[in-house]
């Protein structure tokens, strides 16, 4: 049984946050600590506090903090003084990063796509697969979806539901639909019916789209998991209106919802995937998008980015893939640890009236209101368990623990997300969602 001790509750002194820091900062405010060290799941604070990471870098730190495998991977790099910063050249970490990439995902999955190394966030994967799916239709507009979130620069933020997120940009946000989400009207309600309808009727004002861009669990928009059968339809109908379908896989990748693509299993293959956050395995910055090859119409340079070639991160990433995705015992031990999470998730549920949303280790709880959830992720975080909501109001209290966590470190961080719902009556803040 693991006992956490209660942080010291003193904050650290903020004066150059305060001064020098911009107001946007967010997490900070709500997580008033100054961490120094972290491993596995545990992070520390300069006051000698320790919490429970059920976070992850929100969903980055997939394989856990500094991961032995993967820290002396980059270690053993730096020493032999690897290249670092490489652009798009060809280099020895990018070679054996795109070589592990065929052998151990794409091949055994019969999947045939290029990659791209785009900026090193999810943001650009998703500039980039929105451009290249204009670029290769001849067309304008991308179908997304309500709640779905896919970045903050003005491509993708344009494709994102949040009002708040979206309020931000100070231009128009256009040539984006945002369609109904499986489950969005009630389970009563086809949504995908609805946009066949849409798309097939000439006079819907709905533009022949680019692309259909979709998360198959939404990670900022509520834990709202699509099912397989909807996701086929909305591939399908791609297909006949001359569309390409988008996976939006930056959070929910990289065995997050339990295999290392999201939508493995479902009876599709997207024609776009974006990959950024556990890609890298050690929450350097790293992003993909990887397509069909006959999807490669960029010119030389078309779109780019000083820091595409992240040397660091193709050496974790190699690392990462090599010793958890070599064969099946990963994703059987994520399989497992979901289940427990379902279970405990859903017994609480059943005892407050409350709903569950979810797959894999991507998994949350309905409280009911933004003001219950944030009272229960500051209660958590005052009994060292680090956690954060989801969902329209922020009413989705999320579980995104490094999926390496041992069962007791489960059971332990569980169990004082079951307290505090329990005690939770209302506070004016918590932790939002990113």
């Amino acid at each position: 049984m693991i006992t956490l001790p209660r942080p010291t509750g003193r904050k650290p002194d903020t004066a150059i946050y305060e001064r020098r820091e911009s107001a946007v900062r967010s997490y900070a405010r709500v997580m008033p600590r100054q961490f120094n060290r972290a491993e596995n799941v545990w992070m520390h604070d300069n006051q000698g506090g320790r919490y429970l990471d059920f976070l992850s870098g929100c969903s980055t730190l997939n394989y856990g903090h500094n991961h032995p495998v993967l820290k002396q991977a980059l270690l053993d790099y730096i020493v032999a003084d690897g290249i670092t910063h490489g652009l798009d050249l060809h280099t020895d970490a990018k070679a054996e990063f795109l070589e592990t990439l065929e052998n151990l995902i794409l091949k055994p999955r019969r999947l045939d796509y290029r990659a791209m190394f785009t900026g090193p966030t999810g943001t650009n994967a998703v500039e980039a697969a929105i451009k290249l799916a204009r670029k290769v239709t001849g067309r304008e507009l991308v179908i997304a979806f309500t709640n779905g979130f896919h970045g903050m620069t003005l491509g993708a933020l344009a494709c994102t539901g949040n009002a708040a997120k979206r309020g931000g940009a100070g231009v128009p946000l256009a040539h984006v639909a945002h369609e109904p989400y499986d489950g969005y009207h009630g389970p009563e309600v086809d949504t995908a019916e609805l946009l066949e309808r849409r798309l097939a009727d000439p006079s819907s004002g709905l533009d022949a789209p680019a692309a259909i861009l979709v998360e198959t669990v939404q990670g900022e928009g509520g834990l709202n998991a699509a099912s397989p059968e909807w996701l086929r339809r909305i591939n399908t109908m791609a297909k006949r209106h001359g569309a390409l379908m988008i996976v939006d896989d930056i959070q929910a990748g990289c065995g997050r919802t339990g295999s290392f693509f999201s939508f493995e299993g479902m009876g599709f293959t997207p024609d776009i995937v974006t990959m950024a956050k556990s890609l890298s395995g050690m929450g350097l910055p790293f992003a993909l998008t990887l397509f069909r090859p006959e999807l490669d119409q960029w010119a030389p340079g078309e779109h780019n980015g000083t820091f595409r070639g992240n040397n660091h991160a193709f050496v974790t990433a190699t690392a990462a893939l090599r010793h958890f995705w070599s064969d099946r015992r990963f994703e059987q031990d994520i399989a497992r640890r979901g289940a427990l999470i379902a279970q405990r998730l859903e017994a609480m549920a059943a005892q407050h009236g409350l709903s569950t949303r979810g797959r894999g280790m991507m998994r949350g709880i309905d409280v009911g209101s933004g003001d219950i959830a944030a009272a229960v992720t500051t209660a958590c975080f005052e009994r060292g368990l680090i956690i954060e909501t989801s969902g329209a109001h922020d009413e989705i209290v999320k579980i995104l623990s490094p999926l390496v966590i041992d069962d007791a470190e489960l059971s332990a961080g569980i169990d004082i997300l079951e307290t505090c719902i329990g005690e939770a009556l209302g506070a004016p803040y918590g932790v939002a969602a990113e």
